[in-house]
């Protein structure tokens, strides 16, 4: 039976009754949801914020040796910079060696070290055994450094 505008009225039985009052109270629960989710990502950024900038500070390096460089003295390298954790304050982890990657541009050495803030890693420029490295290492090579907040 229409409405007196003409609009034809449906009368829902049974089944079809129960499913659309399922499909409207699936439609509820998420609206409900998503805004819980958005207050909670709202309410809990400044934390997600720290958490993220508690990470530290990554220090990449590359190196492109010079020609005539012995093999030795690469090793040397590697071994000396892994020596540095555990030796220099606030280093919490360190990765040395060869580049395996075929796009590497001829940086045929690099690492990668996790520090806990920038004042560590400020610190580990000045670092004793830091300087030391730098006395012999600098004049074998080419190098490119990033320093990263992640």
């Amino acid at each position: 039976m229409p409405l007196s505008d003409g609009t034809p009225v449906f009368r829902l039985q049974g089944r079809e009754k129960g499913n659309l009052m399922a499909n409207e109270s699936r439609r509820t629960l998420l609206r409900l949801s998503s805004a819980a989710v958005a207050g909670s990502l709202f309410l809990n950024a400044p934390k997600l914020i720290a958490q993220s900038e508690s990470t530290g500070v990554f220090h990449v390096f590359a190196f492109q040796w010079k020609q005539g460089t012995p093999e030795d003295q690469k090793e040397r390298a590697r071994k000396d910079i892994a020596a540095f954790q555990g030796a220099i304050p606030g280093l919490l982890q360190t990765h040395v060696g060869q580049n395996i990657s075929p796009r590497g541009k001829g940086y045929t050495f690099g690492g990668i070290m996790q520090f806990k803030d920038g004042d560590s890693l400020d610190a580990y420029f000045k670092h004793p055994a830091h300087l030391k490295l730098l006395t012999w290492l600098v004049p074998l090579i080419d190098a490119v450094e990033l320093d990263l907040r992640a």
